[in-house]
């Protein structure tokens, strides 16, 4: 990679570390490429994006972001994971660690605060905004629609009675 090169990356990751809400930083050491790949759509279908590079450049990328409290975290073959929804990409990647012992996740970075991977373990366990969204909303459409039963049923009730009065003087 030439130096314009590695400029560039260095750019685009800075921007990367500034727009993302949170920030996975986990061991690829000894996974496949087919594993990588897979990690990758999981990813890709979450939200999120898969990013790796020299932790070299990665640590000049974070100098001037919130997230460069985390240099620590890069030694050895280490891999990024971006998301916008603070859960997607933790809960992806502790999935992933579940299942494939040599995928260590070691922690993050959500915002200004610097994640452990405990604290990425417990992000994880998180309902993801949509979830969260969907919670909400139903629990907002319950009340309406009890509320609508609970005041259409004296109108029913009423015209059951007068009907009953009508056909029985008929």
């Amino acid at each position: 990679m030439e130096k314009a090169e590695k400029s560039q990356l260095v750019a685009k990751l800075n921007t990367t570390f500034k727009d993302a809400v949170v920030v996975v930083v986990a061991h690829n050491n000894g996974l496949t490429a087919n594993q990588v790949l897979d990690l990758r759509n999981k990813m890709a279908a979450a939200g999120a994006t898969i990013k790796v590079a020299k932790n070299s450049l990665i640590k000049l990328a974070l100098e001037g972001t919130d997230a460069k409290g985390m240099i620590g975290l890069f030694e050895g073959p280490t891999m990024l994971a971006f998301a916008s929804d603070p859960v997607t990409a933790p809960k992806v990647a502790s999935d992933f660690a579940k299942v494939h012992e040599k995928f260590v996740v070691l922690g993050g970075a959500l915002g200004t605060t610097i994640l452990d991977a405990n604290a990425v373990k417990a992000l994880a366990l998180l309902p993801s905004l949509n979830e969260l969204r969907s919670k909400l909303l139903g629990m907002i459409q319950t009340p309406a629609t009890r509320i609508a039963a609970v005041v259409a049923a004296p109108a029913g009730q009423l015209a059951r009675v007068l009907n009953a009065y009508a056909t029985k003087a008929a």
